[in-house]
């Protein structure tokens, strides 16, 4: 599942405060096009293609973003702008900033305003070596040559030189604070899209509820008192063997486990849905296998106004969930906030996302994961 693009891009500067104008161009590519994932070390270099008495800082950086590449250009020069770029369209000159897509997932490109990869990178020390810090084991998608060779036959001679500053942007640790996270909400909150993110920017294995397999499910929608208790069994019986699998089978190639669901979800849904003798005895088995289930690092609640849910509801189009009444949610999102309100000792995060959009607006999703590690820092 990927459902983002890698991208690498050349970040230059050589006027003014040098470092500070490529601390700001990578704080707005963060806000507006995409998470940051790595950055090289800053080298100095003299200019290129011109004569400049001023150097030029230069950085390369790793993003993930879900803008395609017409779009991410267009973003990228409303950044140049806004930082006061004022492009010659004649030939190089002295910049404020300068941001190239050096490469776009591996992918050749050739539109009318865009080339990828970028067809001077083979002649740029200054793109060439940052290229090699964060990405040693890279190959031309057009030459098919390693990072290795493109330096040993580059003919840039000019001097290209790590120094010891450092770009400043907003980095997250979940890795080093957390190994199992969940991502809870009600219908159509934006758990699944924030986990699979999650998952994807910071290496985690990603655990999805397999609600689409369940064949009680379209049922439930159409006559809930007699689908309520097979459904919640099912799911209660699924969710578990889920858990116990996925939890038990750690990936040495993942740094975390990120999931979109947490088997206690069972017992707040069951408590909607069941009548009381239906729920005494549900519960009762819930408790059987609940205290050998791990308990996640953070538990995130992601909130959101019915009227949102709604709408997320009625973007996805899921035939069998155009029959959910406002009741029923607001009912399964009390049952969440009982949960939370009468289990202080965990580590709980609610979050109101009303109106915040994870996949088009990169801000809310800053806005999030900036909780989320806020929070597993102060514990």
């Amino acid at each position: 599942m990927q459902n983002y693009h890698v991208v690498y891009l050349s970040l230059g500067s050589n006027l003014g405060d040098k470092l500070n104008h490529l601390n700001d161009a990578s704080q707005y590519i963060q806000e507006d096009i995409g998470l940051i994932i790595n950055s090289s070390e800053v080298y100095e270099s003299p200019s290129w293609g011109y004569n400049s008495l001023s150097s030029f800082y230069n950085v390369i950086i790793k993003i993930h973003t879900h803008f395609k590449a017409p779009k991410l250009l267009k973003r990228i020069k409303k950044i140049e702008e806004k930082l006061g770029r004022k492009k010659n369209i004649e030939g190089y000159e002295d910049r404020i900033i300068d941001i190239d897509i050096i490469d776009f997932n591996q992918e050749i490109l050739n539109l009318e305003n865009l080339i990828i990869p970028h067809k001077q990178m083979e002649y740029r020390n200054f793109v060439l070596k940052p290229l090699a810090d964060i990405h040693p084991n890279y190959i031309h998608p057009v030459s098919n040559k390693t990072i290795k060779q493109l330096l040993e036959e580059t003919k840039d001679k000019n001097e290209t030189i790590k120094t010891d500053k450092k770009l400043d942007f907003k980095t997250f640790y979940f890795s080093k604070l957390t190994n199992f996270l969940v991502i809870e909400g009600n219908i159509g909150a934006g758990k699944t899209t924030l986990t699979a993110k999650i998952g994807q920017d910071f290496n985690a294995k990603m655990v999805f509820e397999r609600y689409a397999e369940n064949p009680f499910l379209p049922k439930f929608y159409k006559d809930q008192v007699r689908f309520a208790f097979p459904l919640e069994m099912s799911f209660l019986a699924d969710r578990y063997q889920q858990v116990t699998d996925d939890l038990a089978q750690f990936d040495l190639f993942k740094d975390f486990i990120v999931s979109d669901y947490h088997i206690v979800k069972s017992l707040i849904f069951a408590k909607v849905t069941l009548q009381a003798d239906e729920y005494k005895l549900y519960k009762s088995l819930f408790d059987i296998i609940y205290k050998d289930i791990p308990k996640p690092d953070l538990y995130l609640y992601l909130y959101r106004q019915t009227d949102n849910l709604f709408e997320n509801i009625k973007k996805r189009g899921r035939t069998y969930e155009k029959n959910i009444k406002k009741e029923y949610l607001e009912n399964i999102n009390q049952g969440y906030l009982d949960h939370i309100n009468t289990n202080v000792d965990e580590n709980i995060l609610v979050l109101d996302v009303t109106g915040k959009d994870f996949i088009k607006n990169q801000k809310d999703y800053l806005w999030v994961i900036e909780k989320i590690n806020d929070k597993l820092v102060d514990g």
